[in-house]
């Protein structure tokens, strides 16, 4: 019987020496896999030649449904046994309450079969990027996770630029923007997507360096830096430079409503000066004696028609995701026809009224706005201001500028989106929890 005993105590050791290694491998690759999947999707390189490009990318959805559905399942098994405390600090009154009306914006949609579909997707992946901070033990791990990501990423756009330079560079001939012939896009589909997605790496890279890890810092920051010069991105050249001073003054500004002032009035005024020049003759005038493209590069006739749009459905909208591209925009003027083809209004304050109706958008503020600037206070207050929280800090602000001038809010898979998620989640457990170094 004491022999049986040992035996049975000795498997027992030799299966939890086995199943260590294992369960760490499995760890690291899905959070690892995840960031791929959506920072590079699976079919990169999009040859913008094909004019049905929008309708091709729509038909390879049922693949990306399954499988962040399937995602979601594994990323649930993998963190409730061990994170349910976590998990229960999700269930606060913003977002559940956002939750709650986005649910209603299903229910009460201009379309909503097209809703129901896409609201399911948004689902799967906020409940990945939820639960994706959980997976790594350490920040030494979470460190080496995300550098290995961002370099692979990093290495893809340049293989794609060096090896298929028609489908990683806009072309001339492209037929729907040929003006940005020459402008790196890499593996996304579109110059302004690869751009914001090098600032943010440019983010992770000087997280690396403030977490001792200076070789893959600087490899990060030199390779991002250099593709954002070559995307032309303007706006993400602008707001990463401003996101990283405003940022760094925090160790000055320590009072929650001076960071209020500091960091979200320019929010503000970047609202006003895009959008507000629609709705506000005076902000129009004013923004006529700044050194600005007024027309915003096409934006303000989009936003004029979202706004009208917008005005006939200001309580519920017109459902989740069920505006652009969808029968809700009919019996178009004149000179309007190019409205029926636009994927989105280029602010994504806007696209989120017009889906889920301005108590949407109010709800919307609190969970993602207010609520992320809340949480890093406590992080600082707790002690747990390090690296970790201003790298998050960082992605989510350049995220709320970027949204005054581009739409990514609530947009399914969009990388842009998932790495403000996980910027969002992250500022929500260091509010609450301290990960081990």
């Amino acid at each position: 019987m004491t022999e049986f005993l040992i035996a049975s105590e000795a498997r027992a050791v030799f299966a939890d020496v086995w199943r260590r290694p294992v369960m760490d491998f499995v760890r690291a690759a899905t959070f690892i896999g995840i960031l791929l999947l959506a920072w590079i999707s699976l079919h990169p390189f999009d040859d913008l030649s094909d004019m049905r490009v929008g309708e091709v990318t729509s038909g390879r959805e049922a693949v990306i449904y399954g499988l962040f559905g399937l995602l979601m399942v594994l990323m649930l098994v993998l963190t409730m046994r061990d994170n349910m405390p976590a998990l229960k600090s999700l269930l606060t009154p913003a977002f559940m309450l956002f939750g709650a009306w986005l649910c209603l914006s299903v229910v009460f949609s201009f379309d909503p079969a097209t809703s129901i579909r896409r609201f399911a997707l948004s689902v799967f992946v906020v409940v990945v990027a939820a639960t994706l901070m959980l997976l790594p033990k350490t920040q030494s791990e979470l460190m080496r996770w995300f550098s290995i990501a961002a370099l692979v990423l990093l290495a893809t756009c340049y293989l794609g630029i060096l090896l298929a330079p028609n489908l990683s560079i806009h072309l001339a001939t492209d037929p729907q923007e040929p003006a940005l012939a020459g402008n790196w896009r890499g593996a996304f589909g579109h110059k302004n997507v690869a751009a914001a997605m090098m600032a943010m790496m440019m983010f992770l890279g000087i997280y690396f360096i403030r977490a001792r890890g200076w070789i893959s810092g600087v490899i990060v920051i030199f390779l991002s830096a250099l593709f954002l010069v070559y995307s032309a991105g303007k706006s993400s050249i602008a707001l990463c430079i401003a996101v990283v001073l405003l940022t760094s003054l925090t160790s000055l500004v320590r009072s929650f409503w001076g960071r209020v002032a500091m960091l979200l009035l320019p929010l503000v005024v970047l609202n006003m000066f895009s959008v507000g020049t629609v709705l506000s003759d005076t902000l129009a005038s004013i923004a006529k004696l700044l050194p600005l493209d007024t027309s915003f590069t096409g934006r303000s006739d989009i936003w004029v028609f979202a706004v009208d749009s917008l005005h006939q459905r200001l309580l519920t909208g017109y459902g989740f995701e069920s505006f652009w591209g969808s029968s809700a925009i009919t019996n178009l003027k004149e000179g309007k026809e190019w409205a029926g083809y636009a994927s989105h209004s280029h602010n994504g304050y806007l696209d989120t009224a017009l889906g889920t109706g301005l108590p949407g958008l109010a709800l919307l503020i609190a969970a993602i706005v207010i609520k992320p600037l809340r949480d890093f206070q406590s992080a600082d207050e707790n002690g747990n201001d390090g690296p970790l929280a201003t790298l998050f800090l960082r992605i989510w602000l350049f995220g709320l500028y970027l949204s005054s001038m581009e739409s990514f809010f609530l947009d399914r898979a969009d990388p842009i989106w998932v790495t403000f998620l996980i910027a969002v989640f992250g500022l929500h457990y260091l509010a609450r929890f301290r990960m081990t170094a």
